[in-house]
């Protein structure tokens, strides 16, 4: 008997790959030449491991969550609340991903909320990107209230020196500036009757079929614990890790073909670990002095408006996470007014460019299909300059309109 060989499936790479097997390259070149020296190399990476382990597990989970329909039942949920309405549908959806964001963080409304909006779209025929739109830049603008909101917050946590309490009463008004500017945004961007395809969407009147019905429940549990560990502060690497551990091994027990090497989110921690490489790099060769001459001191309510638009360009261009660790090395300690400027700039500027944050990236993995267990029928293509011209307006909007808030206050 003649056995069929196995055809081994070729990998694309397109220029976004491309250009993170770039990065990753320069930083080993910095590495590996000694214009970063190895302890400095070392430590940097060490800083951010643990966002690396985030990164890949819970991309891990996102994909199996997926298969298991329920994103798809947690959409339908949402399309019989709003009743067909787009407006309440949109005030809806503007809620709930800021709600999510502050009290939890916005990865995890990437991860989670990313494919409700897309399996909402696809049973409602409700406008897609609009849905899409929404998670991402509330994801990034809607992480000011409190330090559990975003990871650049948690880097600050020990410069700025405030409990949760303090730190939300210091950037209440920023954040309520923001989440305004960017629901505004979103609606005439987006959400108006000339992006939609219907004057009301479709509500789904059959009851979803639960195909495995083991693995729905398996995942809702994950998913429950998942969020339960992050309100009790747990570590949100170790949240992460324990909810794909237990999704691999069910899988392993009972689905292994939901299993395969694309799980691993190889891009994201390539760009990731690149990014750690490089930007220490350019700042031991004079980028300091780029940074402080572009960012200033942050004296004074031009200094903290100066640092903080800074800042936002500056994660544009490099990552927000290093570009808060580049921009917070120039600003004198004790000035916190600046340094709670710069964390404005890096939540809420990074909306143009794909790898300004990563949960910009995360969401580019999943709506466009990048991720094992998207659904044909649930990816959608994002233009790119449309993306980037509607980011450029929200962030120069928002983050002026939070840095007001903070100097008014």
């Amino acid at each position: 008997m003649t056995e069929t060989p196995t055809r081994v499936r070729r990998v694309r790479l397109d220029w976004l790959d491309l250009g993170v097997l770039g990065v990753l390259g320069v930083g080993l070149a910095c590495w590996a030449s000694g214009a970063l020296p190895n302890g400095d190399a070392l430590a940097s990476l060490a800083r951010v491991a643990p966002l690396v382990l985030f990164l890949g597990t819970v991309m891990v989970m996102v994909a199996i969550v997926q298969a298991s329909q329920l994103f798809d039942a947690a959409a339908r949920g949402l399309a019989r609340f709003a009743r067909g309405s787009h407006a309440a549908l949109f005030a809806a959806c503007v809620l709930l991903a800021s709600a999510t964001t502050i009290f939890l963080n916005l990865d995890t409304t990437i991860v989670l909320l990313t494919p409700v909006m897309l399996a909402l779209a696809a049973a409602t025929r409700a406008p897609a990107l609009a849905l899409a739109m929404t998670t991402v830049w509330l994801a990034n603008t809607a992480s000011l209230l409190l330090p559990v909101s975003n990871l650049t917050n948690l880097l600050a946590a020990d410069r700025i020196g405030l409990d949760p309490l303090a730190f939300a009463a210091r950037m209440w008004a920023p954040q309520l500036a923001v989440i305004s500017v960017t629901a505004l945004c979103l609606w005439l961007g987006y959400w108006r009757r000339r992006h939609r395809e219907l004057d009301r969407y479709v509500i789904p009147a059959e009851p979803l079929p639960i195909a495995d019905r083991r693995l729905f429940w398996t995942a809702a549990a994950v998913c429950a614990a998942f969020v339960l560990a992050v309100v009790a502060e747990l570590p949100i690497a170790l949240a992460s890790t324990a909810a794909a551990a237990v999704l691999l091994a069910y899988c392993l027990r009972r689905r292994r073909d939901l299993l395969s090497w694309e799980l691993i989110p190889w891009r994201l921690l390539a760009l990731t670990a690149g990014l750690f490489l490089v930007v220490p790099t350019l700042m031991a060769h004079g980028g300091d002095a780029l940074v402080s001459a572009l960012a200033g001191t942050g004296d004074g309510d031009a200094g903290v408006l100066r640092a903080g638009l800074a800042a936002a360009a500056l994660s544009n261009l490099a990552n927000n996470l290093p570009a808060y660790a580049a921009v917070e090395s120039v600003i004198p300690h004790g000035n916190q007014d600046a340094l709670l400027g710069v964390l404005i700039g890096t939540n809420t500027g990074p909306l143009v460019l794909p790898w300004a944050s990563m949960a910009t990236l995360l969401w580019f993995d999943l709506v466009t299909g990048r991720r094992p267990g998207v659904p044909e029928g649930q990816r959608i293509r994002v233009p790119l300059a449309r993306f980037a011209a509607t980011g450029a307006v929200l962030a120069v909007t928002a983050t002026t309109a939070g840095l007001a808030a903070l100097i008014w206050l």
